[in-house]
């Protein structure tokens, strides 16, 4: 019979059948019985999805207009017979597909590495007790617990469900949320039909559930779908996409140039053409910008790894850019401008208000009344606010090695650390009571209610919820003497504001006896029938860096607006002890109930505290700022957050309390769930942008003036200053070092103090295009001056053209140093220092420029001579002479610039 059972399907046979097949009680499995299956049928994870050889991802390299016109040009040089030209240009090859195979491969790892610091977690019941496991280590056998907003982790067979609904669109394609019932249906249902199954992947969209893992990794029906395996998101973006189209139709415009000089020299100037062609292929290596592409995608490599070292792990690249813009962040408090460890701070029963200490979860601290401490058993309603509080809870509390430690929601943890404080039973009290029934909490009613048998004959019913829903349900009210009194309103709600204007959260909790035959519980048996034990007012600290990190927004220009559900008293306090503006205004869900799209644009500009607020007005609300012009970075954690998470210029996900429908809908998750996070990664977002444009700021005005050298000559029927196997040489050990160290960069000092780019600002602007205009003149006038000087003192044309070629890297150089600091001055100790990778690449530039220069077998083959101390020297004066000048055009530029007093330290209203 047991065969028979085991051959039908797991959602055609009943749940105590289920768990027989799979040989695992309700408790779950042991940990060593896990671990053994898990050997057996390895981790839950789909296949790797089949990865490009090396080999293919190297060639894959050579995949590039200007190399082919590169490779043209190397045969037609071999062809010539001008076998260092040709050397020279495979080297530019060769070096340039090392480079982007090095930056693809690394752009992988860190795309795993994200991954793995997004892996998902599961709630799953080993050795009879709730524990938090990695999703990729659960078996066959395993039980799981699931609530709105979790990803189903893997295939599973429900043993219980309450209210249970999940979206199955990427399996099903069925828009519509299913229920979800733990009936067993026919064994030819159809996928979409099969109520009594969980599948992986799919999205739990409301209730709470138990399921028993019968499938895992491949095995899952998500696994057996070819088609859903992940591939690997290539770091790329619109900025790189957008300069990747800018280089080619750059490299069409450069060739057509080329041409035409080659035309223009052949039949005008009447130039021998092995001389001519090897100046155009010098040409189009110096002007066209080949790297560029490849080293703006290791800035932002190096970017996305800074920003997950800081806890903010990029899920979609374009988030980078976007966070350089940032105007305004509408930040949750709970946990993110809050430490997120509740704890119970008051009791408020009639008559009384009692005080409670402690410190963290341990359950241990005392119950004072007018600052004496009393003893809890004396206490009747006490002892009812430990048994609302253990019971009418789902978290767990675990004593671990570096302390006390909360499995489940915060708050609960608080609670059941309330109860082992007041009845010293530790972290299990009220062990002799059993749930037969529960309501679930849910944001549409916000409260939980639980049905408990002892047995002894004793049945109650105890709710917790918000204060206005758990005071419309009662009647009566519990007296000091555990006697019944008539409820008094005014009484409570003025409670509630008192409590609340301290800074706490507050909740309320009631109860109702029933008879012990009641095991089904309804929202009937609620309503009007039961009594209220009394508030309980909880405190979450405010995040002292949560202070520091808000202090710094309102510095760099960005408004911090804290959107809560919690009452508008709590917020209030909470705003004002972390530094928000107009802390003392705040806008309540009901306010924006009543308000148009219009009016609430308006109003939320002004008002950075929102209280008692659905994630529907967190739309709303994202929906009205970004109407007024403003980048909007949302945080958010819940299923219903992802409208909003998706709807912000940068959603923000929580990365320990978040559900993974808010992690798919975010472009960040922070993976610490701390406001200071999400400053670090404004910063980080900001300093990407920075670097990004200065790679482009020195590499689009080099390029040019290498090229205005050749192009300036050839049309004047010049003889070439550099020679174009000295440009390929240029090209070859510049591109390699100094442009690319610009993407590993630190913020500049003042990136926290600068108000926010326009979110609109192209990276092409006027002022770049000035720049690229100044330093290719100014690039032509010190090239063909040194060169100018060097013939005019008979040097042969061998040794001016190296002092020409010198000049130009010693101008490079400087550029680089210059274009360091794109907002402050360059004559700072600081600036001068530099960092160890910009003094590493300047280091290599300068031994292989002296290599070229003073080394025979290098001589021989770039047509190089030694140069005197002298003019090397006046070399370096050249570099100082470029350096000064456009420092200074830099400074009146900034000057003419320069912000108001107080300007950048405003939010942009």
């Amino acid at each position: 019979m047991t065969t028979d059972k085991q051959r039908t399907p797991y959602h055609a046979i009943s749940v105590a059948d289920a768990l027989a097949a799979m040989g695992v009680s309700a408790e779950g499995l042991s940990a060593q019985e896990a671990e053994r299956r898990l050997e057996h049928y390895g981790f839950n994870c789909l296949p790797e999805p089949p990865k490009r050889s090396a080999l293919v991802r190297f060639l894959s390299q050579f995949n590039n207009i200007l190399i082919y016109v590169l490779v043209a040009s190397a045969v037609v040089t071999a062809a010539l017979q001008h076998w260092v030209d040709t050397g020279v240009i495979l080297a530019v090859v060769l070096v340039n597909a090392v480079i982007g195979f090095i930056q693809e491969g690394r752009a992988e790892q860190a795309m795993e590495a994200i991954r793995g610091m997004l892996a998902p977690r599961s709630a799953v019941l080993r050795d009879g007790r709730r524990c938090s496991e990695d999703a990729d280590q659960l078996v066959p056998g395993d039980i799981v617990l699931v609530e709105a907003g979790d990803r189903v982790p893997a295939d599973l067979r429900l043993i219980e469900a309450r209210g249970l609904n999940v979206d199955e669109a990427i399996l099903t394609g069925e828009s519509v949320p299913v229920e979800k019932t733990t009936e067993p249906v026919l064994p030819e249902a159809a996928l979409g039909d099969r109520s009594s199954m969980l599948f992986s992947g799919t999205l739990v969209t409301a209730g709470t559930a138990r399921g028993l893992v019968v499938a895992t990794g491949g095995s899952t029906q998500i696994g057996r779908i070819s088609g859903m395996l992940s591939t690997v998101e290539m770091l790329t973006t619109p900025l790189v996409h957008q300069m990747d189209i800018f280089a080619r139709w750059l490299t069409i415009f450069i060739l057509l140039i080329a041409s035409t000089l080659l035309v223009y020299g052949y039949f005008v100037g009447h130039l021998p053409f092995s001389e001519l062609f090897m100046a155009v292929v010098g040409l189009s290596v110096a002007a066209i910008p080949e790297g560029l592409p490849a080293v703006l995608t290791v800035t932002l490599s190096v970017g996305v790894q800074a920003m997950a070292r800081r806890n903010a792990i990029v899920r979609r690249l374009p988030a980078i850019e976007t966070l350089g813009s940032v105007s305004v962040i509408c930040s949750d408090k709970t946990g993110t401008l809050t430490r997120n460890e509740m704890m119970v701070a008051a009791l408020a029963a009639s008559g009384h208000v009692y005080s409670v200490a402690g410190e963290g979860y341990a359950p241990k601290g005392a119950v004072r009344l007018r600052e004496a401490e009393v003893h809890p058993p004396e206490h009747v309603v006490l002892m009812e606010f430990a048994r609302a509080a253990a019971l009418c809870n789902d978290a767990m509390l675990h004593n671990v090695q570096d302390g006390w430690r909360v499995e489940g929601d915060p708050m609960e943890g608080a609670l059941l650390v309330l109860a082992g404080k007041i009845t010293g039973d530790g972290a299990e009290p009220f062990r002799g009571w059993i749930r037969t029934d529960a309501i679930p909490f849910d944001a549409a009613h916000r409260y939980m209610a639980v049905l408990h048998h002892d047995h002894e004959g004793h049945a109650s019913i105890y709710v917790k919820g918000a204060p206005e829903a758990v005071l419309a349900m009662c009647t009566n009210q519990r007296a000091l003497d555990n006697g019944i009194a008539p409820l008094t309103p005014g009484y409570w709600h003025d409670m509630v504001e008192r409590l609340a204007a301290e800074g706490q959260r507050v909740i309320a909790v009631a109860v109702r006896e029933v008879a012990q035959d009641h095991t089904v519980l309804n929202t009937s048996d609620l309503d009007g029938q039961m009594t209220l034990i009394g508030l309980i007012g909880l405190i979450d600290p405010p995040r002292a860096e949560a202070v520091e990190a808000v202090a710094a927004c309102h510095g760099a220009g960005i408004r911090v607006k804290m959107i809560t559900g919690d009452h508008a008293a709590t917020a209030r306090a909470i705003a004002a002890q972390i530094g928000l503006k107009n802390a003392e205004n705040v806008l309540t869900g009901s306010d924006i109930e009543t308000m148009d799209d219009a009016v609430l644009a308006e109003v939320a500009v002004s008002t950075d505290v929102f209280a008692r607020t659905s994630p529907r007005h967190k739309l709303r609300l994202v929906t009205a700022l970004q109407s007024r012009g403003l980048t909007v970075a949302m945080t958010g954690d819940g299923v219903n957050d992802a409208p909003a998470l998706k709807r912000a210029d940068a959603g923000i996900a929580m990365g320990r309390k978040g559900s993974e429908a808010a992690k798919e809908a975010a472009e960040l998750v922070l993976a610490d769930d701390n406001f200071a996070s999400i400053v670090a990664a404004v910063r980080e977002g900001r300093t990407v942008y920075d670097n990004i444009k200065k790679v482009i700021s020195w590499t689009l005005p080099t390029s040019a003036g290498e090229a205005m050298t050749i192009i300036v000559a050839l049309f004047a029927g010049l003889a070439l200053p550099i020679t174009a196997v000295q440009i390929l040489w240029i090209n070859l050990i510049t591109a390699v070092t100094l442009g690319l160290a610009l993407a590993f960069e630190p913020s500049e000092s003042g990136t926290m103090r600068r108000p926010p780019r326009p979110r609109d600002e192209p990276l092409l602007t006027g002022g770049l295009i000035w720049h690229i205009i100044l330093i290719s003149m100014l690039f032509l006038v010190a090239v063909f001056g040194i060169y100018a000087y060097a013939t005019s003192r008979s040097y042969p044309p061998a040794l001016a053209q190296t002092m020409a070629m010198n000049t130009l890297v010693v101008l490079e150089i400087f550029h680089l140093f210059f274009i360091r600091n794109i907002y402050s001055t360059s004559l700072t100790w600081a600036a001068v220092r530099g960092t160890p990778i910009v003094w590493g690449c300047v280091i290599t530039v300068t031994v292989a420029q002296f290599a070229i220069t003073y080394l025979p077998v290098f001589q021989a083959a770039f047509g190089t001579q030694s140069v005197s101390l002298q003019d090397g020297m006046l070399t370096v004066a050249v570099g100082v002479v470029f350096f000064m000048l456009i420092e200074t055009e830099k400074q009146m530029r900034l000057a003419f610039r320069r912000p108001a007093p107080g300007e950048g330290s405003q939010a942009r209203d």
